[in-house]
């Protein structure tokens, strides 16, 4: 198994697992609390991991 397909792992078990961390008011983020701020940058991370997937398949036809 490719180590980097294990990638997306990472956003799930950070959004699931660190609620108790991230869960609070202060610090605000571009005025978001704190826990709304964590969901949104690990939402984008997700996205960037799963492209970061994808680049490095290389099972993936050419086009």
């Amino acid at each position: 198994m490719k180590l980097y397909r294990a990638l997306p792992a990472v956003p799930a078990v950070a959004l699931i697992g660190a609620g108790w961390f991230a869960n609070r008011l202060e610090p605000s983020v571009l005025g978001l609390p704190f826990l709304l701020a964590w969901i949104v940058a690990w939402v984008l991370g997700t996205s960037l991991s799963m492209w970061i997937v994808y680049r490095l398949d290389r099972r993936q036809p050419d086009s």
